[in-house]
């Protein structure tokens, strides 16, 4: 597993204007206690951010087990920043569309997703994401 060395006072990578000790750190570092994302945009955040970290056994940990690939190789890919556009949860299901900007061999890219989120025992997981038709390289 992955050491996470991301300052907790730094700013959060998901782009929340909170710290990361504040906003993502805390489900990166509890998930083995049992604390976990209270919410679907609480837990796209922390994905978003792990993408950016490198935190691999998270990804999985929080990827539902009827989706999750079982393992998990991440491009080389430099995060640049994350736009929420639109979060909701009912019941047990939450869906979550974002905008997330990525630099990848000196061009920069965008990756528009609505993702899909299912609560299990209290848990929160990803399930899948759509693409939006409108990802363009810049």
């Amino acid at each position: 597993m992955k050491k996470n060395l991301h300052p907790a006072r730094a700013a959060c990578p998901c782009g929340s204007g909170e710290t990361y000790g504040e906003c993502c750190g805390p489900w990166h570092a509890g998930l083995a206690e049992g604390l976990y994302a209270p919410s679907p945009e609480a837990l796209m955040r922390s994905r978003y951010s792990a993408y950016g970290l490198g935190l691999i056994d998270y990804l999985l940990a929080t990827w539902h087990p009827s989706t999750s690939p079982g393992e998990l190789e991440l491009p080389p890919l430099k995060w640049l920043g994350l736009e929420l556009r639109h979060a909701q949860a009912t019941g047990d299901a939450g869906v979550v569309e974002f905008v997330a900007r990525y630099r990848e061999s000196g061009r920069g890219g965008r990756m528009h997703e609505t993702s899909r989120f299912v609560r299990e025992g209290g848990r929160w997981y990803y399930i899948d994401g759509v693409m939006a038709q409108d990802d363009t390289q810049a």
